[in-house]
């Protein structure tokens, strides 16, 4: 009875731990931390729901670059003159930095130098989807701060716009993450924006010959030309993702995809692989919440992508910059 019982702790202990991070990480350290942080979502988000969009991306970047360890955050130096990941071409529309920053000023003034940057993206992220009705997913924590940043990484390793399958399929292969991964993390998007540049060549000049992309369906394309992006040169005007429900964390990302109107080279590169193909009209045949649920299980695998724990980087007092 008496190894039965340790066998228990010891599962319960573990299924507590993700990796070498752990639910309820700063429960003794900073007991406030988690609320502190969903306390502020909860207030700002409701009327502001277009960053929880803007959140959950910045995790994402800042996830496949170096880890889930805060370098997206951090500022070009006078001193070093190393461009970081901030600067990088798909971190150049990344918002909500002034928002992390105000969290962390927050949990800072309640315990000071305990919680990482990295943990307030991570959370933040999650509790400003599930506030606007999205899905909820476990966040454990213990990620610590990485010092290094580097602009370079960012634009090779961050899937892109234009990327096709095979390219998607290997820079989430890099991560640790596989097809399946990469259709649900993909449906983020039915909460996104984009601008024009990072699929207008698919109106107005697909392969050089000012021709357009015959993968994206006439009547939509048509429709982006003379609402949205009316130029090829247009950097300004924002498109939703999800037209009609960009509000709306839910399935019609998918099938707005069956009907050849994926926004993105890389969205209409789901349909174009059989096995993503298939899981898309599995989600599709699926309720809701089985979505969610499967949603949830990606990010929280994506989450613990290369996290720092323990004595590696740290806990920066200020989001922007490695403590000096």
């Amino acid at each position: 009875m008496k190894g039965f019982c340790l066998i228990l702790v010891f599962l319960v202990f573990f299924g507590s731990v993700r990796g070498d991070l752990q639910m309820g990480f700063y429960s003794s350290s900073c007991p406030k931390a988690e609320k502190i942080v969903q306390d502020y979502v909860n207030q700002h988000i409701p009327n502001a729901p277009s960053l929880a969009a803007t959140l959950i991306r910045m995790h994402f970047h800042d996830c496949f670059v170096r880890g889930c360890d805060a370098s997206i955050l951090l500022n070009v130096t006078s001193s070093s003159g190393n461009q970081t990941e901030k600067v990088a071409t798909p971190n150049q529309t990344v918002r909500g930095f002034d928002f992390i920053d105000r969290l962390k000023s927050l949990v800072e003034a309640e315990c000071p130098g305990i919680v990482s940057c990295a943990d307030i993206v991570a959370l933040a992220a999650r509790d400003s989807v599930a506030i606007t009705g999205g899905p909820s997913w476990k966040v454990p924590t213990g990620r610590r701060d990485g010092l290094i940043s580097n602009a370079s990484e960012a634009l090779a390793q961050i899937p892109a716009p234009f990327d096709n399958i095979t390219i998607l399929i290997q820079k989430f292969a890099n991560k640790s993450l596989d097809l399946k991964d990469l259709v649900l993390l993909s449906g983020a998007h039915t909460i996104g924006i984009a601008h024009c540049p990072s699929f207008s060549n698919r109106l107005y000049n697909f392969t050089g010959v000012g021709d357009r992309d015959p993968s994206l369906d006439s009547e939509y394309a048509d429709n982006l030309r003379t609402r949205k992006c009316r130029t090829q040169n247009d950097t300004t005007t924002i498109v939703e993702m999800d037209p009609g429900s960009r509000k709306t964390f839910d399935l019609s990302y998918y099938t707005l995809l069956l009907k050849r109107r994926g926004l993105f080279e890389s969205d209409s590169a789901l349909t174009t692989n059989s096995n993503t193909l298939a899981f898309i009209n599995q989600l599709l045949q699926g309720s809701l919440q089985n979505f969610f649920s499967e949603f949830a299980l990606s990010m929280e695998k994506m989450g613990q992508i290369d996290v720092k724990t323990g004595s590696v980087g740290e806990i920066r007092r200020n989001c922007a910059v490695v403590n000096s």
